[in-house]
């Protein structure tokens, strides 16, 4: 079980490959269109652990999963693959956003998509029609995705070596903030429709993202959300952070995203 955010641990599987998270597992493989994980309780804490213990337990959980990111990062930079790890609430638009840039993007770039949800293949589905490679991974009772989880989807997938992957995790704004999984960078998807105050509620996601996506933009002016205050937000967790408004449904904006897209592969050519 996963101390650091109470996701359950048991028989998993990632499209073709059956994956079992509890001690001495084995991989056996399937012919399946997704990988399952997780099928444990959801959030059970261990109980009769010292406070103590639950903290070494987090450490190990941690340190192990950064063995696996590790990993990822040096097969992906081999490979001269850009990897983006894009996290939001549910409801954000990042499968429009996602699906709009695979389309507008497929006469320009190799990309393929890295798809997490705790049930369904429906957004894989979504990806697959605009004509690029998917790989859907169901979390069961897990609400994350790790890097031992998308090394198999790596081994599976196969991206095309200079290709963008992207990597869209489960629709949960905490627990992703804590996982490496080898990606360049986290992309943070904020609509909206959720609230200015969401980067000073979820600091840890904000304070790890390199880029905050302001979205639906197009649905403004029916709605009471201060933009310049949730940017304040956003920059005092983060000072770093850079920041793109846009609406996935309209097209308006995207440009910049595929600007930033662009530059994050030069960047990526000079640090390989």
């Amino acid at each position: 079980m996963c101390t650091v955010c109470g996701c359950g641990e048991g028989e998993t599987s990632i499209e073709g490959v059956v994956h079992d998270h509890s001690p001495h597992h084995e991989h056996h493989n399937h012919h399946g269109h997704s990988h399952d994980y997780g099928q444990g309780p959801a959030h059970a804490h261990a109980p009769g652990l010292s406070q103590t213990r639950m903290v070494q337990i987090e450490q190990d959980i941690l340190g192990k999963n950064n063995e696996y990111a590790a990993a990822n990062r040096r097969w992906l930079a081999e490979h001269e693959i850009l990897a983006l790890n894009l996290v939001s609430s549910p409801g954000s638009g990042k499968t429009t956003l996602l699906t709009r840039t695979l389309s507008e993007l497929a006469d320009r770039l190799s990309m393929a998509v890295i798809e997490g949800d705790q049930q369904t293949s429906h957004d894989a589905d979504r990806i697959r029609e605009t004509g690029a490679r998917a790989l859907q991974i169901n979390t069961g009772k897990g609400c994350h995705l790790d890097a031992h989880m998308v090394g198999h989807a790596l081994q599976t997938l196969r991206p095309d070596r200079g290709s963008v992957l992207f990597i869209e995790n489960v629709g949960n704004l905490v627990c992703p903030a804590a996982f490496d999984l080898g990606e360049a960078h986290k992309v943070v998807i904020l609509s909206v429709t959720e609230g200015e105050d969401k980067p000073l509620k979820y600091p840890d996601l904000f304070h790890a993202a390199d880029l905050m996506i302001l979205n639906k933009t197009d649905l403004l002016p029916h709605l009471d959300f201060d933009v310049d205050k949730c940017i304040e937000y956003a920059r005092r967790v983060n000072p770093r952070i850079r920041v793109l408004q846009l609406s996935a449904t309209t097209g308006e904006g995207v440009e910049g995203w595929y600007r930033w897209i662009d530059a994050a592969r030069q960047l990526a050519a000079v640090g390989a």
